[in-house]
């Protein structure tokens, strides 16, 4: 019988906020995207065609949008802050059907239609400060808000963009296959009608498809491939910084269980998914979440089974915590802690050298103890499970003290809510309704 080396939790969960839910219901096939739109307001839309507006507190219905014939392929928020107008909150879905559509999300009306895709756009990104979108596909096309296309490059391959990530100095990182290319958008002579796209380099050091990246900042962006690289990139130059491709290789990664031995394919050790704060990149490898250093370049912390199956999306939230979704319905919420070191515990020479053991002479155990000072050794420590989906959850949305919002492949959306955060709010809505009708009598 083999021993699972998935870490679980009990029933008793103290530091799991998450004690009651509220199940959405609408759309008719997988859930493959939830995109936020303010402070209290997200979109869902899936593989049914159709975009559904909820309210994150009560889990209201806002609109259900209809215009899409085939499956939902992208999706971002697009507001605007024009100086002689209100803010408006735009939302952009681009379809297998090859159209991509603008909604408005304070009416749910249909904007605009553009019909004019030789192929599906399989992702989309808004670059605010020039107030355009890019849609990427067999082509990078850039448009504007009023959907004129500006300009676009010549066909690229028939894989096509997958993703892309904004860079500074007007510039663009789009992954086709395991090519990075680096566009520049031009505006000629200051006009908004007369752009031009150029590419400006092509980056060749994957070995594989490039499925994640994230920007860090204005000067960091990271990528993540199908085989379990991942690379940092000088945003600027783009040159590459670091690179880390053992995450599937158990013996570099001493952790609690190293009794565990793993079978880890490649295949298996996919980076499915990135994101970032100003210190570390947190990545979904396979089963596993990573936790990569900027700094030290090294990984710092890992799970490497975190999940049943594989880990489609992760997310650093505030208190030095994370959350997790995974292909086997389940989500969970870790904890990034320091490990308490013992004196008397062998310490590693190096992060890719194995442990040292046996006798060693005096000046060695004193640089053992002055590394084991100066580097902290850290744990991802497992403090929630949140079990409601029955297949695999795509993605979520944190909204902070309003809680949290799931979409998965068994067509629901689920809205986690803090138990005793709700109550509270109850307890009030009931003391002020009493109060305010005169049924409330205070006792001296």
């Amino acid at each position: 019988m083999t021993k699972s080396s998935v870490q679980t939790i009990g029933e008793e969960q103290v530091q799991n906020p998450y004690t009651e839910l509220l199940v959405l219901k609408g759309h008719q096939d997988i859930v493959r995207f939830l995109v936020q739109i303010d402070d209290c307001r997200f979109a869902s839309a899936g593989d049914d065609g159709i975009v559904f507006l909820w309210n994150a507190q009560t889990g209201e219905k806002l609109f259900e949008l209809h215009g899409h014939t085939h499956k939902i392929t992208a999706i971002a928020p697009f507001a605007s802050s024009d100086a002689s107008e209100e803010e408006n909150h735009l939302i952009l879905t681009a379809s297998a059907d090859r159209t991509v559509i603008v909604w408005d999300c304070s009416s749910g009306r249909q904007v605009q239609k553009v019909s004019c895709f030789h192929s599906t756009v399989k992702c989309l990104t808004v670059l605010q400060r020039l107030n355009v979108w890019l849609s990427g596909g067999s082509d990078l096309c850039v448009w504007n808000r009023k959907l004129d296309l500006l300009c676009k490059t010549s066909h690229l391959t028939d894989a096509g963009i997958t993703g892309l990530v904004e860079l500074p100095k007007n510039c663009v990182a789009a992954a086709v296959g395991k090519e990075l290319i680096i566009f520049r958008l031009i505006a000629c002579n200051g006009g908004s009608e007369d752009w031009n796209v150029l590419e400006v380099k092509r980056l060749v050091d994957h070995q594989d498809n490039i499925l994640s990246l994230v920007s860090v900042n204005e000067f960091t962006f990271v990528t993540g491939s199908h085989v379990g690289e991942l690379i940092v990139w000088d945003a600027l130059d783009w040159t590459k910084q670091a690179s880390e491709c053992n995450f599937w290789d158990s013996s570099v990664h001493p952790d609690a269980q190293p009794e565990i031995k793993l079978s880890q394919s490649p295949n298996e050790a996919s980076v499915q998914h990135l994101t970032s704060d100003e210190e570390c990149v947190f990545a979904a490898v396979g089963k596993g979440i990573y936790v990569y250093n900027l700094q030290m370049k090294r990984v710092i912390a890992c799970q490497r089974t975190a999940h049943d199956s594989s880990v489609l999306h992760i997310e650093k939230i505030p208190n030095r915590q994370l959350i997790s979704c995974s292909e086997d319905g389940s989500v969970r919420i870790w904890e990034l802690r320091e490990k308490q070191q013992l004196p008397a515990e062998a310490v590693p020479t190096g992060f890719f050298n194995m442990w040292g053991f046996g006798r060693a002479n005096k000046q060695a155990n004193q640089a053992a103890k002055k590394m084991q000072e100066n580097t902290p050794v850290y744990f991802l420590d497992l403090v929630g499970d949140l079990i409601g989906h029955s297949s695999a959850v795509q993605m979520f949305l944190y909204f902070g003290e309003l809680g949290l919002a799931t979409c998965s492949a068994d067509h629901l959306i689920i809205l986690w809510k803090d138990g005793e955060r709700e109550s509270r709010l109850r307890s009030l809505t009931l003391f002020q309704k009493l109060a305010q009708n005169g049924d409330l009598q205070l006792k001296f």
